[in-house]
Order: C-alpha cells, then structure tokens, then sequence
C-alpha cells in the first residue's frame, strides 16, 4: 500500500499541534482526519474507519483512556497516544486500555514518523506472523523454530521462541511485561517479571551483536519490551539495557 492510502485520525485538542501533526502526516502523503475532542473522535472514528488513531490523553470533554476503550469496542486500528504525561503508570494504563504505542511530549519529528510507520505496518500485516528475523548476522526462523549466527546453529528455548514470536506480532510497539508474561508463560506466571528479565538477557547474549547496548529487543523501563525493526534506528531518545 502507498502512503496516500493510509488515513490517520488524529484526536488533539490543542489547535498547534493538531495543525502541526496534520502538516507533517500530510507532507509523508498520508491522509489526515482531525478531532479536537473525544465526543468528535469517536464519530470521526466510526465514519472514516481511520487505519492509525493518534490520540491526546488530556482531552477537554473526558480522559483520552475511555476515548481508547471506545474505539477499541468496535476496531482493532493501531492507537498510537501523543501525550505529555510521562509517568509509567500513564504508559502502563494507556497500553492496558488498549494502545498500541506511546510517544511523550515534547517528542521528535523522526521517532513520531517512525513509531507512525510501526503502527502502520502492524495494521498492514495484522494476524501474521513474522517468518523470520535478523539480528545483524543472526537469522531467527520462528516457524520453523531455528537460529543461526556466523559460527553455525544457535539454540533457543522454547520459551524464548514464544517471547520473540510475541514481541515478532507487535514489532516496533511496546509490549507490556504482563502481556509478555501471559502469552509466554500463562497466567499462572503473570508477576513473574523478574524471570522476564532474564529471559531477555538471554535473548540479547544469544541475538544482540553487543548485548550490553541492545539494539534491537529494547527495554521500556517499568513498562515492557519492544522489538525494534531492522530498518530504524532507535535513536538516542531510545531506552536502553
């Protein structure tokens, strides 16, 4: 698909922004919807079946999360928050009201393109798994359920392979660690995010080139995980470790 066939619903009320995110996503050729309140925002959602909801959380007639929760009754459109609050706890209740991505402002033109161009793949390639992925020199096959590096075969759990393929399904969103930890492990183990912690460390010792300055399976610190796709760059905004 050409970018001129994806429509972005942006829901801002903050009338600089909104002109400047209509600008920006106009210059990349996309097409662009705007609301400036929630009430808007789910009608324009409803008549234009946008394929990328950017969503303001300090919305003037209610809170952006039950914005979020209303879209989210009738589509699966990728939810990526623009919003200028940056607590965890924020993150954490966005992406649990189901949101996809979150950018904190103020942010920068070329991760908000980038985290955009994220979303858009996953809309695009929703319900599908990832054949395979490259770690620099490193191939993982997830269904065949393989790995190799430069010096031949490289053996993976399966408990890793369920990690990746999680991570693999949302590449370049963030993950929640309670997300992880169901479709990995179960909900027997939800609060097990220490033993996530080391199951990603040993991913990174297995796939990263340095694992002590990963740069594909990136911490968002208190939140999750997100598997950042071979083609961007994760900046110097990006978490680390």
């Amino acid at each position: 698909m050409t970018k001129a066939m994806f429509l972005v619903l942006v829901v801002e009320d903050d009338a600089g922004i909104r002109g400047m995110l209509e600008t920006l996503l106009g210059a990349q050729h996309y097409r662009v919807v705007a609301a400036e309140n929630a009430a808007r925002g789910v009608i324009e959602a409803r008549n234009h079946r946008p394929d990328l909801v950017i969503v303001d959380l300090g919305l003037p007639d209610r809170d952006g999360l039950s914005l979020i929760r209303d879209i989210r009754r009738f589509a699966a459109t990728p939810i990526l928050v623009l919003s200028a609050r940056t607590a965890e706890a924020d993150k954490i209740a966005a992406l649990d009201a189901g949101a996809d991505d979150y950018v904190s402002k103020p942010f920068s033109t070329p991760e908000l393109m980038a985290r955009v161009r994220a979303a858009l793949r996953r809309r695009v390639s929703s319900g599908e798994r990832l054949p395979s992925l490259c770690f620099g020199p490193v191939r993982v096959d997830l269904a065949a359920r393989t790995a190799h590096g430069p010096a031949g075969p490289l053996h993976l759990t399966p408990l890793e392979y369920r990690v990746l393929d999680c991570l693999a399904r949302h590449a370049g969103m963030i993950v929640t660690q309670a997300e992880l930890l169901r479709e990995a492990w179960g909900a027997e183990r939800a609060g097990d995010s220490r033993g996530l912690r080391t199951y990603v460390k040993m991913l990174r010792q297995k796939l990263e080139p340095d694992p002590r300055r990963p740069q594909y399976l990136i911490t968002e610190p208190g939140v999750g995980y997100r598997l950042l796709p071979v083609d961007e760059d994760p900046g110097p905004s990006e978490p680390r470790g």
